[in-house]
C-alpha cells in the first residue's frame, strides 16, 4: 500500500486486494473476451462495494473529507493493479520480456496526490522506454476499454521517457500533472528513472517561473469564477478560496522544496504548524463538501448551488439557531474556511518572495515609486508597509488602525507578513474600540477620497474590522439563503462602499447620471458613508434588519465620532434605506398619494438625496445583472416627483394643470387640427392622462390614429434608455381581456415588469405593458417580437390552450425550488386615494401574472396598473383596482374572499369559481 494510504482506517474495508485478486483468478478460462467480460464483472463489484462503503463511512463522519477522498484513490489503486495483473498474467503474458517491453502505470494529478471524489475523473500516465511496442498498446487499450466499460471518466496519456520530458518542458499543465506522478503498478526501475528525469531535466532551475505560471493561471481562474470568494453559489473545486488555490500553495512547495506531503511545508518554512493545522481544517472540509456534492449529485459536481446547500447542511449535522438556519449557518462556515485559504495563500507568497528576492521582481506585485514621509514607526520592505518588529502592534493596538490607514493614505500594499500579525493580534483592539484616535483613524479609512473598497477589504481579510466593529463581524461570511443576493453581506458592504466611492469620484457617471449629479450636492458626506457601512449590519438577528440595524447606527455613531445630527442622520438612512427601492419598484409613481406618503417619510431634499445614492449602492452591490435601465428611471421619477413636493410644497401643480399640460404637450407634438385632437381627447378619461408619461402619451396617440378603425391593433417599441419594450395592445375591450394578454407575453418569453389598463369612453381597451426578458435584459430581438404578436393573437382567438401551456414552461431560474416560499396577500386601501393597492408576495413563475389577474377577473374587480418585481426566486405583483363602479373595494366579507382567490393563485392551486 502507497505510504500516503497508511493512516486510511481498515482498507480491507472498502477493498480487499486479495479476495479480489482470488476473485479474478477463479474467472474461468476461455478466449480473451470471455476473461475481459468476467474480469469486468469482478471489478464492477468490488467497485460498488468500495464505493458504499467509503459512502456509509462519510456519512458516520461527515466532516472527514481527506480520508474520504484517499480512500476513493485507495480503491481505485487497487482495481487498476488487479486489472494490471489479469492483462499481464492472463490476456497478454509476456514469457521473455525485453527491456523496450517495460510498462509502468502512474497515477498523475489529483489522483496521484492520493485525493479523489466518488465521481472524479481517473488520471493515469503509461510509461515506456520507447516507442510503444504492440505488447503496450494491448495492455494500455485492456485498461482504457475495462474502465470505460465500468462507466468511469478517465484521463490518460501513454508516453515514452523523451516525450514525458518534452512535454512537460512545453505544457505548464502537463508538468503540474507529472509533479505529482505516483506509481501505482508496472517496472519500478523505469518509474525511477522517469522521476529522475523530471527533477533533472524539467524542475530543476525552473522554480521561479513555475510559480509565475501557476500565478498567472490562478488569476485567470479567479477572473473566470467571478474574481470573489463570496459568491453564494461557489465552486469548491475551481473557485477563489477553493481547493484548487490549496492545491497551487502544495504544487508550488513541491515544486521548490520538492515536499512529498502538505505538512512537509512547516518543515521548509513556508508555513508555521499553527497556519499548516489552518490549512489541514480547511483542506479536510472543502473536501467533504466536495464529496458529499458529487454523492447528491450522483456524479461529477463541484459547484456548491442552492439545491445542494440545505441538504449537505444536514448531512454536515448543522442546525438552526435563532435567526439564523442551518443552511446560512454551514455556508459561513464555508465562506470563512475559504478566506483562510486566501489568508494562507498570502503568507505562503510572502515567504516565497522572501526566497527569491534578491533574484529580481515581486511575483505579479508593482514597484513603489515613490518613498512616502512620516510612517509613524512603520517600514517599507521593497515597496510594502511593513512592521519593524514582530511585537509592534502589541506596543500599541491601535496601530492596528493605523497600518490600514497609512496603506490608504499613501496608497501602499500591506506586506502579507504585518497582514498576518495583524490577523494573529487583531483580539488586540478589543480594548481600545472607544478611543477617539482609532475611531477617527477608521472613519478616515472608511470616508476616503481614495479606493476605501480596497482597504476595507484588506481589513476584513485581516479580521481587524470584525474585531473592532463586532456588529461588523457578527455578518462576516453570512450568506443570505435567496437567489437574489450574490454575495456574502460583509462583501455585498464593501462592494457598495466601493461603489459609492466611484460614483463619488465621477467614474460612474453612465451608468447613474442623477446619482452622479446629486451627490456634490450632499452636505452629510460622513453620514452617507456610515450609513451605507451599517445599512445591513443587524441581518441574521431573527427581526427586521432595518429596525435593529438603525438602533445598532445610534449606538456606533457617536463611537465614530459623529455629531448628534449626523448619528440621527445614519440612523433614518438604516431604518428606511429600503423604502425608495419599495416605492420605486412596487407602488404606481402616477398616483400622487404614493409621492406624498414617501414624502412624509423622507421631509427633507438632504435626506432624500442620501436616500437616492443609498439605494442605487445597495442594489448595485447585491450582483450582476441586478441593476438595469429600468430602475435607473423608476427612481430618477421618483426622485423628481418628491423632490417637486418637497421643494414646493403645496404650490405643485394640481390634477387638472398637469392633465393640461400633457394635452398642450401632445397637441404640439401631434400637429393635429384642433377637431382631430379635440375628439381624441375626449376618448380618454382624466386617469389615462395623469397615469401615463409624455412620450408614452404621444406614442399611443400615433398608434391609435394608424391603427383606424380596426379590432386589434399590437405595438412593440424598444426603449433602450429604459432596458425595457413598451407592449402597446389596442382591442376591443372585454372581460378578462388583461390576465388573457400578461399569460400570452410570457409565453412568448417576456416578463412583464409594469402595466397600465385603460379602456376608452367608446369601449375600446388601450394596455400599455413594459416588458422585458426574464434575466431583466432588453426584450428586443425581432424574432421574439413577432411570436409576441402572433401570440397575443392567438390567446384573444382562444385558439391555444393558454393555461396548460404556461404551466408548462419551465421556472425563469433554474433551482428556484430549493426555497420555501410562502404566499403573502396584502389588500391595502389607505395607500390610494382612488384605488384599492393589491400586493401578492409568490414564488416567480411564467403563470403567475396571468393566475393572479384571472383571479382578479374571478373577483369582478377592475385592474388599473400592474407593478412587477423580481427578487431572485420572489415575485412582488402590485396592482391598483377598483370595483366594477370604479370605487375601493370596502373591507369585509369581499376583500377576504379576493384575499382567499389570490392566495389560492399565488401558491399555484384552483381559483374557486364565481357563485
Amino acid at each position: 500500500m502507497a505510504p500516503r494510504f497508511d493512516r486510511l482506517p481498515d482498507p480491507r474495508a472498502i477493498v480487499d486486494r486479495a479476495a479480489l485478486a482470488a476473485a479474478l483468478a477463479a474467472v474461468p478460462d476461455g478466449d480473451n473476451a470471455a476473461i475481459r467480460h468476467g474480469t469486468t464483472a469482478e471489478l464492477r463489484r468490488a467497485l460498488d462495494g468500495g464505493r458504499a462503503e467509503i459512502a456509509r463511512r462519510l456519512t458516520k463522519h461527515p466532516a472527514r473529507g481527506l480520508e474520504a477522498a484517499a480512500a476513493q484513490a485507495y480503491l481505485t489503486d487497487v482495481l487498476l493493479g488487479c486489472l494490471l495483473d489479469v492483462a499481464a498474467t492472463r490476456l497478454y503474458p509476456l514469457h521473455n520480456p525485453t527491456r523496450g517491453e517495460r510498462l509502468t502505470l502512474i497515477a498523475v494529478g489529483g489522483y496521484g496526490r492520493g485525493e479523489m471524489a466518488p465521481f472524479s475523473d481517473i488520471d493515469i500516465g503509461f510509461l515506456t522506454p520507447s516507442k510503444q511496442t504492440p505488447h503496450a498498446e494491448q495492455m494500455i487499450e485492456t485498461v482504457l476499454y475495462t474502465l470505460w466499460d465500468l462507466g468511469l471518466k478517465v484521463g490518460h496519456s501513454s508516453r515514452s521517457l523523451d516525450e514525458m520530458v518534452r512535454q512537460a518542458k512545453g505544457d505548464n499543465t502537463v508538468r503540474t500533472a507529472l509533479l505529482e506522478a505516483r506509481y501505482v503498478w508496472g517496472d519500478t526501475d523505469l518509474y525511477q528513472e522517469a522521476e529522475r528525469r523530471f527533477k533533472a531535466e524539467v524542475q530543476a532551475d525552473t522554480a521561479r517561473t513555475f510559480i509565475a505560471e501557476k500565478l498567472a493561471e490562478r488569476d485567470a481562474r479567479h477572473k473566470k469564477m467571478g474574481d470573489t470568494r463570496y459568491v453564494v453559489e461557489p465552486n469548491v473545486k475551481e473557485g477563489k478560496g477553493s481547493l484548487r488555490d490549496l492545491h497551487a500553495l502544495f504544487w508550488i512547495g513541491k515544486y521548490v522544496h520538492d515536499v512529498q506531503l502538505a505538512r512537509q511545508l512547516v518543515d521548509v518554512g513556508l508555513f508555521t504548524r499553527a497556519e499548516y493545522r489552518q490549512f489541514h481544517r480547511a483542506d479536510d472540509f472543502l473536501w467533504a463538501v466536495r464529496c458529499h456534492l458529487h454523492l447528491l449529485a450522483k456524479r461529477a459536481e463541484d459547484r456548491l448551488t442552492f439545491d445542494y446547500q440545505r441538504e449537505i447542511a444536514h448531512r454536515m449535522r448543522f442546525s438552526d439557531r435563532p435567526g439564523r438556519s442551518a443552511v446560512e449557518r454551514f455556508m459561513q462556515f464555508y465562506f470563512l474556511q475559504a478566506k483562510t485559504v486566501g489568508d494562507l495563500t498570502g503568507v505562503f507568497l510572502a515567504h516565497l518572495d522572501e526566497k527569491f528576492a534578491a533574484r529580481g521582481r515581486r511575483f505579479g506585485l508593482p514597484r513603489l515609486r515613490r518613498t512616502p514621509g512620516k510612517l509613524h514607526g512603520f517600514v517599507l520592505d521593497r515597496g510594502r508597509l511593513a512592521l519593524p518588529r514582530d511585537d509592534f502592534f502589541r506596543e500599541d493596538p491601535i496601530r492596528l488602525m493605523e497600518l490600514f490607514q497609512l496603506a490608504d493614505l499613501h496608497v501602499l500594499e500591506v506586506h502579507p507578513l504585518a497582514m498576518r500579525a495583524a490577523a494573529r493580534d487583531a483580539k488586540l483592539i478589543d480594548e481600545h474600540r472607544a478611543d477617539p484616535r482609532a475611531n477617527a483613524l477608521f472613519l478616515d479609512v472608511l470616508t476616503s477620497p481614495r479606493d476605501p473598497e480596497l482597504v476595507l477589504r484588506w481589513m476584513n481579510e485581516a479580521g481587524v474590522l470584525g474585531r473592532f466593529v463586532p456588529d461588523f463581524g457578527r455578518v462576516v461570511a453570512q450568506m443570505q439563503f435567496d437567489m437574489y443576493h450574490h454575495y456574502t453581506v460583509d462583501e455585498h458592504t464593501i462592494r457598495a462602499i466601493g461603489l459609492l466611492s466611484r460614483i463619488e469620484r465621477g467614474d460612474l457617471r453612465a451608468d447613474h447620471p442623477l446619482g452622479s449629479a446629486i451627490i456634490g450636492q450632499i452636505v452629510s458626506r460622513r453620514a452617507l458613508y456610515v450609513a451605507v457601512l451599517l445599512h445591513d449590519i443587524a441581518k441574521g438577528r431573527g427581526g427586521d434588519h432595518s429596525i435593529l440595524g438603525a438602533q445598532v447606527a445610534l449606538k456606533l455613531c457617536p463611537r465614530f465620532g459623529l455629531s448628534k445630527a449626523e448619528t440621527e442622520t445614519v440612523s433614518w438612512l438604516v431604518r428606511h434605506h429600503l423604502l425608495m427601492s419599495a416605492t420605486a419598484f412596487k407602488r404606481d409613481l402616477s398616483d400622487f398619494k404614493t409621492i406624498l406618503d414617501f414624502c412624509e417619510t423622507v421631509q427633507s431634499a438632504e435626506r432624500l438625496r442620501l436616500l437616492l445614492v443609498l439605494t442605487v449602492v445597495d442594489i448595485r452591490a447585491v450582483g450582476p445583472a441586478v441593476w438595469n435601465g429600468w430602475k435607473r428611471q423608476l427612481l430618477a421619477d421618483l426622485f423628481e416627483a418628491a423632490e417637486e413636493v418637497l421643494r414646493l410644497g403645496h404650490k405643485q401643480k394640481g390634477r387638472s394643470e398637469r392633465i393640461s399640460g400633457k394635452q398642450e404637450m401632445l397637441q404640439s407634438a401631434l400637429g393635429w387640427d384642433a377637431r382631430q385632437f379635440d375628439d381624441f381627447v375626449r376618448r380618454f378619461p382624466a386617469a389615462y392622462w395623469i397615469a401615463e408619461p409624455e412620450e408614452v402619451l404621444l406614442h399611443n396617440a400615433r398608434f391609435i390614429a394608424s391603427a383606424g378603425d380596426g379590432q386589434l391593433a399590437i405595438d412593440a417599441h424598444v426603449d433602450v434608455e429604459r432596458g425595457a419594450t413598451l407592449i402597446t395592445v389596442y382591442a376591443a375591450d372585454h372581460p378578462g381581456l388583461f390576465y388573457r394578454l400578461a399569460g400570452a407575453i410570457h409565453l412568448a418569453g417576456g416578463n412583464i415588469i409594469d402595466a397600465r389598463i385603460h379602456t376608452t369612453r367608446d369601449g375600446m381597451a388601450v394596455d400599455n405593458f413594459l416588458v422585458q426578458d426574464p434575466l431583466g435584459r432588453l426584450f428586443d430581438d425581432p424574432g421574439q417580437l413577432d411570436r409576441l404578436r402572433r401570440t397575443i393573437e392567438d390567446a384573444l382567438a382562444n385558439r391555444n390552450k393558454l393555461a396548460d401551456r404556461l404551466l408548462a414552461k419551465p421556472l425563469p431560474r433554474a433551482r428556484a425550488d430549493a426555497f420555501p416560499i410562502e404566499p403573502n396577500v396584502l389588500v391595502d386601501n389607505r395607500a390610494s386615494n382612488r384605488f384599492t393597492v393589491v400586493e401578492v408576495n409568490a414564488r416567480d413563475r411564467p403563470a403567475l401574472l396571468n393566475q393572479l389577474a384571472h383571479a382578479l377577473f374571478q373577483s369582478r374587480v377592475t385592474i388599473h396598473s400592474a407593478h412587477v418585481s423580481t427578487y431572485g426566486e420572489r415575485a412582488v405583483d402590485t396592482f391598483y383596482v377598483t370595483d366594477l363602479t370604479g370605487e375601493k373595494l370596502p373591507d369585509g366579507p369581499r376583500v377576504r374572499t379576493l384575499e382567499r382567490r389570490l392566495h389560492a393563485a399565488a401558491a399555484g392551486e384552483k381559483v374557486e369559481e364565481l357563485a
